[in-house]
Formats: C-alpha cells, sequence, structure tokens
C-alpha cells in the first residue's frame, strides 16, 4: 500500500492555501509548506524559500513513490526547483558516510539554486539547498528570532550552538549591544558572517568563535564574563570530540552551565525540538539545571513555532519548546 494519500496534488494545493497571509508577505518568503500529518501526508515535510522548496522525507519511500512525491510537488506549487532530503532516523549517522544519498546535491527537479537569498520578518539569510540536510535556517524558529530582535536593544547576547547565525542576526537588527555566537564548526559561523553582512551589519571574528559550547560555556564562567540574554538551540543530538550530548538526556547539564553565565535579572531562552520530550518533562528539566547553577529561575514565557505553518495533529504537543526562564 502507498504511504502518500490518494489525490496528493489537490492535498498539496490545500496545504499551502493554508499558509495564508505568508503567501503574500513579502518581508517572508521563508516559511513551512507542509507540516506532516497535520498536511495530511505523514512523516513528509516542506519548506519554500522564495521559489525552492526543500522536501524532507521522514520515512523511507519506494523510488516509485518518491517520484509521485515530486512530481505532485511541481504540479502543486510550481517552484523553480525541488530538493530532497532523505532523514531517517539515524541520518545522524549516515550523514557523512551517506551524504549523496541522504542529500544529494542536485536539484530533484527543476534547475540549480546553488545559493540565494530568503526573507524572514525583513532580514536576508544565504540558502544553500545542495549542502546537506540543513540549508541554512530553521524555519520553526522565525517567531522566536522575532521576539529576540523586539527585546535585544541595549542587551548583550550569547547564541549557543548558533549555526548560521540566525538568532544572532536578529538580535543584532534589534539594537544589541554584543552579540557572541559559539557553534562546533566554523565554516557554519563563517555562514552566518556572510548572513551578517547580508543585513549590513558589521562582524567581529572575536564574536564568532567555533568549539565546544560546554567547554566555551565553562570558559566564560570561569573568567566571569555574563549575558543579558542567553540562546540555547542545540540539536536533539550532537558529538563533538569533547562531549556527547542528547537533549532527553542531557538538557539539564546544559541549562545549569548556560545558567552560570546569564546576567542577574536576565534571561535564558531555553530551545528543545525533540519531538519525544514532553512539554512539562523539558521545562523541568530546564529549572533543574538552572537550580543546580546555584541560581534561582522562573519561566516567563514560552514561544515555539507559528501554528499558520506548523500545525501540530490534534491531541499532540508541538515538536518544538521554547521556555524563556528569569534568573535572579
Amino acid at each position: 500500500m502507498s504511504a502518500l494519500p490518494p489525490h496528493l496534488v489537490d492535498t498539496l494545493r490545500a496545504a499551502r492555501a493554508r499558509r495564508g497571509a505568508l503567501l503574500s508577505d513579502a518581508a517572508t518568503t521563508a516559511f513551512r509548506l507542509l507540516n506532516g500529518a497535520a498536511d495530511g501526508v505523514p512523516e513528509v515535510t516542506a519548506d519554500v524559500f522564495g521559489d525552492v522548496v526543500v522536501v524532507s522525507l521522514y520515512r523511507d519511500l519506494s523510488e516509485a513513490e518518491e517520484t509521485t512525491l515530486l512530481d505532485a510537488a511541481v504540479s502543486a506549487w510550481t517552484p523553480r526547483s525541488v530538493y530532497l532530503k532523505r532523514r531517517p532516523r539515524e541520518a545522524r549517522v549516515l550523514a557523512n558516510v551517506a551524504k549523496d544519498s541522504l542529500a544529494p546535491e542536485a536539484a530533484a527537479r527543476g534547475e540549480p539554486a546553488e545559493d540565494f537569498v530568503a526573507k524572514e520578518n525583513g532580514l536576508g539569510f544565504h540558502i544553500r539547498p545542495g549542502q546537506g540536510l540543513s540549508v541554512g535556517l530553521y524555519l520553526d524558529m522565525r517567531d522566536t528570532r522575532a521576539w529576540l530582535q523586539s527585546q535585544a536593544r541595549g542587551l548583550t547576547v550569547l547564541n549557543l550552538f548558533a549555526y548560521t547565525c540566525g538568532f544572532g542576526v536578529a538580535a543584532t537588527a534589534g539594537g544589541a549591544k554584543r552579540v557572541l555566537n559559539l557553534d562546533a564548526s566554523r565554516r557554519v559561523l563563517e555562514w552566518g558572517e556572510e548572513n551578517a553582512r547580508l543585513n549590513g551589519q558589521g562582524v567581529d571574528r572575536y564574536d564568532y568563535v567555533a568549539g565546544d559550547v560546554f567547554d566555551w560555556l565553562q570558559r566564560l564562567a570561569k573568567k566571569g564574563e555574563s549575558f543579558d540574554v542567553v540562546v540555547a538551540d542545540p540539536p536533539s543530538f550532537s558529538n563533538t570530540k569533547t562531549n556527547r550530548f542528547s537533549a532527553a538526556r542531557d538538557y539539564s547539564r546544559l541549562a545549569d552551565a548556560a545558567a552560570r553565565v546569564v546576567a542577574p535579572g536576565g534571561r535564558l531562552v531555553a530551545c528543545c525540538n525533540l519531538a519525544g520530550l514532553p512539554v512539562r518533562r523539558f521545562e523541568a528539566m530546564v529549572l533543574e539545571g538552572v537550580t543546580r547553577a546555584g541560581r534561582a529561575g522562573r519561566t516567563v514565557g514560552s514561544l515555539g513555532p507559528s501554528g499558520l505553518d506548523f500545525p501540530t495533529p490534534s491531541g499532540e504537543e508541538p515538536a518544538l519548546k521554547v521556555h524563556v526562564v528569569q534568573l535572579r
């Protein structure tokens, strides 16, 4: 039996129509076009960046089913290009050895789109759809980045697991006094520097630091440095030379380390996109870590993805959880 629903083109057109105001918002050209079961196609997502669509598969489809899905995407959405990402559960292990299979560099349909700019809330970001499983911007964080931009004026911000520095760009655009971006990968930080320059922002290489986040948090705490806002947006699983991290197991440890560099009265923005971690359990882990750091904290806000393009199936919690904790 096919894993795809009947009348697939109609299903995809209906999903697009549900995005409403996003379809005509010139300030935001990057959003989720299809969000799995909530839009009628379980374990398949599609993100649009301008006129380029990136389709992600979270289950195995046959070659014929992949062809059907890609052809339906072209018929329903008429994009310039469609790129395909295969994301089995073991993708994080296979990413280096089977990259060509999981994330082909070439477009699956249409013309190549190697590097172009998409907009989010008026800010520009370089998108590179052929460069692996992650193409430059995690779209479920759009509203959280907008919140940070609205809060950042005059503040110091630490952006952990910065990737291409979306939070850093948003904070700087909001008038932050300083943003320090930390990530294990120098390559993505250089991508982040390009994003900053794209938006007319100055770049100080001292504020783009490559290394293990836990090691750097320890160094910063030892030096007595603190920040008004610390954003922690880790991958659900990661490995560096010195650390293995699993959000379900280790988020309390991360919250502990991050809380030690939050200024008195400052805020920790704790983010997690692990679907299997319940909201209440996640919040408890964050507060447990804050307490372990010897700090008193209270949750002052919960953020998350826009329901417009990240709908959640009835009876389920959103995968993305964002808790803002104010520390004394």
